[in-house]
């Protein structure tokens, strides 16, 4: 019987996540963070809204992100949003999520589906001038939106402390390349 000894790579396909640093600023790739994407039923809004508020999860509106003790999210559309949760913790988000749902939300693994980087120091703004149309400079903390960013559809997440961005981890390599050349080209 053949011995499988199979070792977990991040998206951009190393044992551990990458870190680049660029004058200023810092792209980090993150694999500790839980997704899951969490949709209202018909009819069953106010029974969502009651089972998150319970659960202390956080359902932003429009173009927002919002950030709890445990749980945050990001909308992505009416009835609609992102969870996000501590990886370690919640490994199995959608059976951490099922319980407090029940049948009233569809909730959906989306953790290996995309990659994240954490993009943080000065002036990011010259960062993303030179990716996609978004502006940044006015773009507030808890401010979410989606984006184009070298013709991948992507959700770009204002934090306190820089950006986030979300993209298919089909296109991990593709879209860390364009943040670090973004990045060369501005500093």
């Amino acid at each position: 019987m053949p011995d499988h000894r199979l070792a977990p790579l991040t998206a951009l396909g190393h044992p551990d996540p990458k870190v680049v640093t660029i004058g200023p600023v810092t792209l980090a790739e993150r694999t500790n963070v839980a997704l899951a994407s969490l949709a209202a039923r018909r009819g069953r809004e106010g029974d969502v809204a009651l089972a998150a508020q319970a659960l202390g999860l956080p359902l932003p509106g429009p173009g927002g992100h919002a950030a709890g003790p445990v749980w945050s999210a990001f909308w992505l559309g009416p009835d609609q949003w992102m969870v996000e949760a501590p990886f370690e913790m919640h490994e199995d988000i959608v059976a951490a999520l099922r319980p407090a749902f029940g049948d009233s939300a569809s909730i959906t693994e989306q953790t290996d589906a995309w990659v994240r980087f954490d993009v943080t120091g000065t002036d990011l703004a010259a960062v993303f001038e030179r990716l996609c149309g978004l502006d940044v400079r006015s773009m507030q903390p808890g401010d979410a939106t989606r984006t184009m960013i070298e013709h991948l559809g992507t959700y770009v997440i204002r934090g306190t402390g820089g950006m986030t961005v979300l993209g298919p981890r089909s296109a991990a390599g593709s879209l860390h390349h364009a943040l670090v050349t973004a990045a060369q080209s501005a500093f």
